[in-house]
């Protein structure tokens, strides 16, 4: 009996001993959430924790979540009563982005060359809830100090009138900031717009309803409306790591921090545009706004035919400098003109443009005489007495001194015999004789052994070298698979712009035909009818294809372009400008879409 109950206990250890050691070699490797069912305005911690050190760590997507903080890596190792315990954790923090009942999916881990996933998950995310104001808790004493504002210069502004957003980040004296980043960046839509640098951020002292707070310019942007009626400027958004100070101190009374995540946004803004006035509006009136100087000026005023001058058209002063046309010039016939040269020295700081454009002719008289340049009238709006206001130039006579006479001036008949004018002969009376004569020979000639017969017999033993080279060339470019996209995405960017590129000069034509191309280049590659799909639509569909961020802004862009056409006046150089970012643009998507 005493034999059995032995043997009863050694099989006993040994199978413990085979259940922990098991239990020891397993792979665990979970994720945890810190709740289940939160508030649209609240904040999910995900930790992904595993027993084992593993590689090649893959988080899921967080589709419908945005990621405000992490992946943060934490490791520890311990002995438990002579047991050896590890734990590694990747821990993120998202925000969702919408309401509803989502799944995190699967991460992935590859430990001892075996792949470990997760569980998913499902987590609710409901309506905003209403954050306890306790002052103990860290993330309502977060959003009570932490404040970002959009301040706009004007809310109510006239159309091409500037306006300026200035972003201020307000701190409490007894919160810090130690990060931030963007997560929403605004889009200016029906708004051309110029962002000003800021160099170097200074903490200014300054109030917030009424109290006094630490605050830090983050971003100044100045915009031209490009519509009237009412336009939205949508919000900046911030992630920030805030720093709060508890309870708590250390050892020489100074009280301690802790870190919490915030995110701020400084709110959607409106403003209602004013359609300009239009009583008194001028017939020449391009759609310049502001106050502004106009000259025109010659190089000289007298010089030889065939000699050239230099016509300068020149605006000067404050407003919307790039977005409207000088006026052209008129010259008489006997004055050749040339294609203007537009020039520009234009800054842009918190009072919108500065500086002056021009247009600058070369001009080369043909005959002898006196030209007048007739004046020239420039009109714009004036915003300080919110009127139209004209500038003219005055008139410039050209003075030709050395030169033909105009031949059109002496056909002119005369009024009596006494003015009859002597007929002047020339050495080219009889030009249409000829003086020189070419003979050619009538002797036959004959095939074999001539220069022909020699060519014939050896261009094709020359051709064979040259079509073993041609056939090598050809057989690396067919190899070259990146070189053979790139030249076909280039090839159908030309395509579908051509028509575009016809009419370059005709603004209502160029724009049409731009737009147009734009749309059946998405009707071919994603095979969709465009009609009614909007730019967001377009944008989600040319990113689910894999098409970089950037390159779907771009492409988004110059359809805005495209729409703001019959608002603003367009240049040459800018239709051309944008003739060339749709070429590439649509070259860059085709060589990225999958």
């Amino acid at each position: 009996m005493n034999l059995n109950m032995k043997r009863i206990k050694h099989i006993s250890i040994v199978l413990v001993l085979l259940v922990s050691s098991v239990t020891f070699a397993q792979v665990k490797f979970e994720a945890k959430v810190s709740k289940t069912k939160l508030g649209i305005n609240e904040r999910l911690r995900v930790d992904f924790e595993m027993n084992r050190d593993g590689d090649n760590f893959n988080p899921p997507s967080f589709a419908n979540f945005k990621v405000v903080g992490g992946p943060n890596q934490s490791v520890s190792k311990s002995w438990v009563n002579g047991v050896s315990q590890f734990s590694k954790k990747y821990s993120y923090f998202l925000a969702p982005t919408s309401q509803g009942t989502f799944t995190l999916s699967q991460a992935s881990i590859e430990v001892d060359g075996e792949v470990y996933k997760t569980i998913p998950t499902k987590i609710t995310v409901t309506s905003a809830v209403s954050k306890p104001q306790d002052g103990n808790n860290a993330d309502y004493v977060a959003s009570e100090n932490i404040h970002l504002v959009a301040e706009v210069s004007k809310t109510n502004p006239y159309l091409n009138e500037a306006i300026t957003v200035v972003y201020k980040l307000y701190v409490s004296p007894n919160t810090g900031v130690s990060n931030w980043r963007e997560i929403d960046n605004p889009k200016y839509s029906d708004f051309w717009s110029q962002n000003i640098d800021v160099k170097g951020l200074q903490v200014k002292n300054g109030t917030y309803k009424g109290e006094s707070y630490r605050y830090v310019e983050l971003r100044k942007t100045v915009l031209y409306p490009q519509k009237t009626g009412k336009l939205k400027i949508e919000p900046l958004s911030l992630d920030i790591t805030v720093d709060v100070p508890t309870n708590r101190r250390d050892i020489f009374g100074g009280r301690l921090m802790t870190q919490v995540h915030k995110t701020v946004s400084a709110g959607e803004r409106t403003i209602n545009v004013k359609q300009l006035p239009e009583k008194g509006r001028p017939d020449d009136f391009t759609g310049a706004v502001g106050d502004y100087d106009f000259k025109v000026t010659t190089t000289k005023t007298e010089l030889k035919a065939s000699e050239s001058l230099n016509l300068n058209v020149e605006v000067s002063g404050n407003g919307n400098l790039k977005l409207f046309e000088l006026p052209k010039v008129v010259l008489p016939s006997s004055l050749e003109v040339y294609e203007p040269e537009h020039n520009e020295k234009v800054t842009t700081n918190l009072r919108g443009m500065q500086g002056r454009i021009s247009d600058n002719y070369t001009v080369v008289p043909q005959f002898k005489g006196k030209y007048p340049i007739p004046s020239i009238s420039f009109s714009y709006f004036d915003l300080k007495t919110e009127s139209y206001k004209r500038i003219s130039s005055e008139e410039i006579v050209v003075d030709v001194t050395q030169g033909p006479n105009n031949a059109i001036a002496e056909s002119q008949p005369s009024v009596s015999g006494e003015n009859k004018q002597p007929v002047v002969l020339n050495n080219d009376q009889f030009a249409f004789i000829k003086t020189k004569t070419t003979l050619e020979s009538n002797k036959p000639s004959h095939f074999f052994k001539s220069k022909l017969f020699w060519s014939s017999l050896l261009v094709p033993f020359l051709m064979i070298p040259l079509a073993m080279v041609f056939r090598k060339q050809k057989a690396v470019r067919d190899a070259d698979v990146t070189g053979n996209k790139i030249r076909k995405a280039d090839k159908l960017a030309k395509k579908y712009l051509s028509e575009a590129k016809k009419a370059l000069g005709q603004k209502e034509a160029f724009y049409v035909a731009l737009e147009k191309a734009l749309h059946n280049y998405l009707k071919a590659k994603l095979n969709i009818e465009t009609g009614d799909l909007s730019k967001d639509k377009i944008q989600n569909l040319l990113l689910a294809k894999e098409v970089d961020q950037t390159v779907v802004s771009d492409f988004s862009s110059i359809l805005e372009s495209c729409e703001l056409a019959r608002y603003t006046p367009s240049t040459k150089v800018s239709m051309q400008q944008d003739y060339d970012k749709a070429a590439s643009t649509i070259s860059l998507i085709d060589k990225q879409i999958r």
